[in-house]
């Protein structure tokens, strides 16, 4: 190959996964979601509760209630069921913000109950709402339960009712009982924290418990990945129209791998019981439909905005898609998938986990999984050379090029391109 002035953008030594595990992570990178068992009379695990942290060690929320659900639901699409909760079920604390605008719907509604706070106002809005969620399949559970008049209507609904042992006492628990009746809702006691505690409630008919005797809450730790905050803005009032320009929408998603791999992962969740294999961002668009994107973008904004500028990460995810989206001319690949595998690849190193573990939750065909893990087929040829020019590997990158039939001067002249494409990314997204 000839001498090459044009730099790799970011000329490591070691691979961007290992770059990542061995330096340090600021906080910021990191979204932290406690969960704590609910068990049954047996110790089985029944469900999870989801419980935001806002760092390592913090052991209790405290804070803006409506920003902890959105972080929690966003949390909840980023690292998937399979990881948080085995797939048993998840009990979501919701504000009135979650439950009116609908912002649980990016959930699975057969595997997830809304926790009603005690805050709340049960007024005929919020009842409404709750009607709504059920007949989608939601399971509701009222959150530190005391029966109040007020409370009646929602009690209708409910599927659990959850009680404080701490602040309760054993009339109340008993007056609750009987204004259930036969009703077919489950009873869980909070606050276990003594053997004795634990008796007790069984013996007044608790059937589930949730408490430091059995287990304090376990911290979820997931690495973000690096969002475009400028085009979330974007994406902010393009989703005003109706219906969504989805060519448009499309456009603006594919500048955030953020985005990218937030709507993937809904693509391939529980919510879509057709596992559809999709090969473009479009598809997926179209896919999960007007409703359930704005409540994507909304959650992803809001989660999102508090941090600071986007990293090399994004720099760099931004070039590896546009330059395998450019290269797929020469191996007559398809570019939109071409585009997706080069900004996915980049994963490991943004969630600082192994490829194979988040590579499977993504709706992608099998080439293109087999791609992302390393396998050296077709579908991987332009992305092989570029790793290898980042590396400063230009012996490889010269072999790779001639077995590949990959012209010298073109591929050099996309990677130019590339760099440019990305550079003016990163500058509106820093600006």
């Amino acid at each position: 190959m000839a001498t090459i002035s044009l730099k790799p953008l970011n000329s490591l030594e070691h691979s961007t996964s290992e770059a990542v595990r061995t330096s340090p992570v600021p906080m910021e990178s990191f979204r932290y979601v406690a969960r704590q068992p609910i068990l049954d009379v047996r110790g089985q695990v029944h469900g999870y509760e989801l419980l935001f942290r806002s760092g390592p060690t913090s052991v209790e929320f405290s804070g803006d209630g409506d920003a902890a659900t959105r972080i929690v639901l966003d949390s909840s699409v980023l690292m998937g069921l399979d990881r948080l909760t085995g797939g048993l079920p998840m009990f979501v604390n919701c504000t009135r913000e979650a439950l009116m605008r609908g912002l649980v719907k990016v959930l699975p509604a057969e595997h997830t109950v809304l926790e009603l706070l005690e805050t709340l106002e049960p007024n005929a809005g919020l009842l409404k709402a709750c009607k709504e969620l059920k007949a989608r399949g939601f399971r509701l559970a009222l959150d530190d339960f005391v029966w109040s008049p007020k409370w009646q209507p929602l009690l209708e609904l409910a599927d659990y009712v959850k009680v404080d042992f701490s602040q309760t006492t054993s009339r109340q628990r008993a007056e609750l009982k009987r204004r259930i009746g036969s009703r077919p809702i489950k009873l869980i006691m909070e606050r276990v924290e003594t053997q004795k505690e634990h008796a007790l409630s069984i013996k007044e008919g608790f059937t589930l418990f949730q408490g430091y005797f059995f287990c304090r809450p376990m911290l979820m730790q997931n690495r973000n990945v690096p969002p475009n905050r400028v085009v979330h803005l974007e994406i902010l009032q393009a989703v005003l129209e109706c219906p969504l320009d989805i060519k448009q929408i499309s456009a603006l998603v594919k500048r955030d791998p953020s985005l990218t791999y937030r709507l993937l992962r809904i693509v391939n969740s529980p919510i879509y019981a057709t596992r559809q294999v999709v090969s473009s961002i479009q598809d997926a668009l179209v896919l999960v439909g007007d409703e359930m994107f704005r409540r994507i973008a909304m959650l992803a904004t809001a989660s999102e905005m508090k941090g600071n500028r986007p990293s090399e990460l994004l720099r760099m995810a931004f070039l590896r898609g546009r330059f395998c989206e450019l290269a797929a001319s020469i191996t007559r690949k398809d570019p939109t998938e071409q585009y997706l595998l080069g900004m996915l690849s980049l994963l490991p190193a943004m969630l600082n986990v192994p490829m194979d573990s988040v590579v499977m939750a993504l709706p992608l065909r099998n080439e293109l999984r087999d791609a992302l893990q390393g396998q050296d087929n077709e579908e991987r040829t332009v992305l092989n050379w570029l790793v290898r020019y980042e590396l400063g590997e230009w012996e490889n990158c010269d072999q790779l090029a001639r077995a590949a039939g990959l012209p010298e001067d073109r591929i050099l002249q996309i990677y130019s391109e590339a760099v440019t494409w990305a550079e003016i990314n990163m500058s509106l997204a820093a600006d």
